[in-house]
């Protein structure tokens, strides 16, 4: 029989070692899962992707409804009289003011024809309803809130502006809603 000193490993030592590293790799098995289960699902990934918009056949006074994270937004393309109307209404008509100048962007500099927000009511969530009227292009039909054409509150229930989404325009005819960069 060997002595044991001090310095040398012996059976004892293997054993603590082995079963150390065996519970770490029992403790990672159990817990990866869990942390991995905690990240976006492949629909939820796939809903957050930027959407591309051909806007190019679109036309003045059009609109199109796009789906991006579950949501639908608007996207209209204003006419030289809507324009017109939303730049010069005063500040006192909506509950919300932000310039109109804040609220129409153009894929070229100095162009402002594009007007992008969401299609739900910021009081309770409703879709507004498209009229035609002076100001008031939406009505919520829930409530009756109403929004002019680049989704700023005139009136009723709803306190703040449709929201917009982040978007870039990649060129003249490309419009990219979920994205800030080309």
């Amino acid at each position: 029989m060997s002595e044991h000193t001090e310095g040398d490993p012996n059976r004892r030592d293997f054993l603590y070692i082995a079963t150390g590293a065996a519970g770490a790799i029992a403790v990672g098995g159990i817990v990866w899962p869990l942390v991995a289960q905690m990240g976006p699902n492949a629909r939820e990934v796939a809903a957050g992707a930027p959407v591309e918009l051909n806007i190019s056949e679109i036309e003045p006074g059009s609109l199109v409804k796009v789906l991006w994270r579950g949501a639908t937004y608007f996207v209209r393309r204003l006419t030289e009289e809507e324009v017109a109307a939303a730049s010069s209404a005063p500040q006192e008509n909506y509950r919300d003011y932000v310039p109109a100048t804040d609220r129409i962007a153009g894929p070229a500099e100095g162009s402002a024809e594009w007007s992008i927000y969401s299609a739900n009511c910021t009081h309770l969530g409703c879709i507004p309803s498209e009229v035609d009227g002076a100001l008031e292009q939406w009505v919520c039909p829930c409530h009756g809130s109403k929004f002019d054409s680049t989704g700023r509150v005139t009136k009723g229930p709803a306190a703040i502006n449709l929201p917009q989404p982040p978007f870039v325009f990649a060129s003249d005819e490309l419009l990219v809603i979920g994205t800030d960069k080309v």
